[in-house]
């Protein structure tokens, strides 16, 4: 959800990686309609989970982790956020729409602060 958004609010004004530590085999259809739902029609077929590799994370000047704790890649002289919020696998349509709220008002905050 957090790519999806960011690259809903940012367009072309920056370069978005998504992957996870474990992820998926594909994206979860709850988050494809919660984020329908307010205008983003992710494309199943192409946004697929991919496994998070240390060339994404050398490549980035921001790593966003969710959670992952050890098992994320650290480099030094990366900017590294931690954004501890509940996995959506398995919730209702209403947990994820709450998720999805959360995850946006980070990536808008994010966006702030890379533009000031």
């Amino acid at each position: 959800m957090a790519a999806a958004l960011l690259m809903h609010h940012a367009g072309d004004r920056v370069v978005v990686r998504s992957a996870g530590t474990a992820p998926a085999e594909t994206i979860n259809p709850t988050v494809v309609t919660a984020l329908r739902e307010v205008g983003i029609d992710l494309d199943a077929s192409q946004a697929v989970p991919k496994l998070l590799a240390d060339d994404i994370v050398e490549a980035s000047d921001i790593v966003i982790t969710m959670g992952c704790g050890d098992s994320c890649p650290y480099y030094p002289g990366k900017r590294y956020e931690d954004w501890t919020l509940e996995d959506p696998a398995g919730q209702p349509l209403d947990v994820v729409r709450t998720l999805r709220d959360a995850i946006d008002s980070r990536v808008r905050a994010l966006l702030d602060q890379l533009q000031s």
